[in-house]
Order: C-alpha cells, then sequence, then structure tokens
C-alpha cells in the first residue's frame, strides 16, 4: 500500500534527527552518534519503501527488503543500493550494544570519533538518496 503522508513523514523525521547528529558528535557523544544514525537510516529507508508502495517490515534493517524491491526503486535510488543495504545491516549490527553497552563493554569508552564520523556519513548518504524519491522529501 502506498502512504505519501507516512514516506514523507519518515523522512522529515529522519532529516530532524540528522541535525542532532551534529549536536550529539559536537558533544563527542560517540556512541549515540552511532545509535542515532541507525535510526535515521532506518526511518529514511523505510519511508522509501513507503513511498515506491511496500510497507517495510517492523525491523530495524530492511536490506533484504531493500534487495528484493529493486525493481520498485527509482533507477538513481537502485544504482546505490549497495551503499544503502551496507549502511542499513552496518548500523543495524550496532544498534544495541552502542545504546545498551554489554557486560564487558561501556559505550562510552567503547565507540571513538572515527565510528561517530562513519555512522554520521552512512546516515547523510542514505538520507540525501532517499530524499528526491520520497513524496515531499526533495
Amino acid at each position: 500500500m502506498r502512504n505519501p503522508a507516512l514516506a514523507a513523514d519518515h523522512l522529515r523525521r529522519a532529516q530532524a534527527r540528522l541535525r542532532a547528529l551534529d549536536v550529539l558528535y559536537d558533544a563527542e557523544s560517540w556512541a549515540d552518534v552511532v545509535r542515532e544514525s541507525q535510526e535515521v537510516v532506518e526511518l529514511a529507508l523505510k519511508g522509501l519503501l513507503h513511498a515506491v508502495g511496500v510497507d517495510p517490515p517492523r525491523v530495524h534493517d530492511v536490506a533484504d527488503v531493500l534487495e528484493a524491491e529493486r525493481g520498485r526503486l527509482p533507477p538513481e535510488v537502485a544504482n546505490d543500493l549497495e551503499g544503502l543495504t551496507a549502511a542499513s545491516r552496518s548500523l543495524r549490527r550496532d544498534r544495541e550494544l552502542a545504546f545498551y553497552g554489554a557486560p564487558d563493554i561501556v559505550p562510552s569508552g567503547f565507540y571513538s570519533e572515527a565510528d561517530a564520523s562513519g555512522a554520521r556519513q552512512m546516515a547523510r548518504f542514505v538520507v540525501d538518496r532517499a530524499a528526491p524519491s520520497t513524496p515531499g522529501g526533495g
């Protein structure tokens, strides 16, 4: 089912969170930049899927859905599918660890500026690619 309003809402929220990443980055909160970057990517990709008539599953990584629905994606997005799916998969792996940590990992000490910079770049890339394809997104 195509839902242009939901697609646009997801993208608008992803763009707002992109701006929040800069605040977290400036505060040197590297783990939070990684975690929030994942949410930016998730929202943008789900907005893209809604825009092309795909109801995305309630999961954090939609890379498999994007690959399965490649034919529905605009050509300019399909050309970047490898980068989009790589960002979704990579950031999904860090989602819980960046937020909760683990018995042997404290997120604030585990994630570095390089991790945060890479995550923020992935988030910007995904939003940039999803924006022109989403109604009201660009």
